[in-house]
Order: C-alpha cells, then sequence, then structure tokens
C-alpha cells in the first residue's frame, strides 16, 4: 500500500471523528516538522477548528489535493488560500483552501510529557524557527 492509499484510508477514519469535535491523537511519519516534532518519538493532540478561525505559526493537519495528510506550519494566510511549510523545510506548499485543513495541533507529547503549543515558551521557539 502506498503513503498515499494509507493517508486515503486514515482521512476516512479520521475527517468523521473530527467533524463529530473530536479530539484525534496521532503519530506523525517523516522530518518535515523536526526538530519541534520529532518522529516516532511524538504524538500530537489535533482539534478541530469551526469557523475556519486558524492563525499564523499554527501546526494544522491537512490533506493534498493527492489524498496525502501533512502536518505542516502555517505561515502565511492569503485571500487566494492558506500557505504552509515544515519546520524541517524551506519551500511553501499552497495556496490551499479551508476545505482541506482538518484541524489544528493544541498538544505535543514527548517521552510521557505533555505540552501545549500555547505554552509562550514553544510559542517563542516556533515563532523564531519559522523566521529562520
Amino acid at each position: 500500500m502506498t503513503q498515499e492509499e494509507k493517508s486515503i484510508e486514515l482521512y476516512k477514519t479520521l475527517k468523521p471523528l473530527l467533524e463529530e469535535g473530536t479530539t484525534i491523537e496521532i503519530h506523525p511519519h517523516g522530518s518535515s516538522m523536526w526538530p519541534l516534532i520529532t518522529s516516532p518519538k511524538d504524538t500530537v493532540l489535533i482539534q478541530p477548528v469551526s469557523n475556519d478561525v486558524y492563525h499564523r505559526n499554527d501546526i494544522i493537519l491537512y490533506r493534498r489535493s493527492s489524498g496525502l495528510l501533512v502536518l505542516h506550519r502555517l505561515c502565511h494566510i492569503r485571500k487566494e488560500g492558506y500557505y504552509f511549510v515544515g519546520d524541517n523545510q524551506t519551500e511553501l506548499e499552497g495556496p490551499l483552501q479551508s476545505d482541506q485543513l482538518l484541524g489544528v495541533v493544541t498538544h505535543i507529547q514527548r517521552k510521557g510529557h505533555s505540552f501545549s503549543v500555547k505554552h509562550p515558551i514553544y510559542r517563542i521557539v516556533s515563532h523564531i524557527w519559522l523566521i529562520m
């Protein structure tokens, strides 16, 4: 099974849960969000967002047109859509439309500890990282 096929199956499971308002937990794969999210050590909690209330620097779970699910940081909100970048990448992806966005990361769990992405230290570090 290809990565896209796995993502499509996962999407079929996750989308109804998020639409119901359920917070989900996933184990991200890949290195695009390193070092702030590391695979396979970290787990992230994702909650649905109502009324398209997304903010710059949010980590969003979204679906590419290929069907692949991606977890990247929101770096620009423009009239034509949303633009994303991985913490370990320099190339922007977008514009994506609001119907492609599934939810926002609220907590990251690492080595048995959970921390909020709203914590002031995390926000400062992630903001500096996004600028770099």
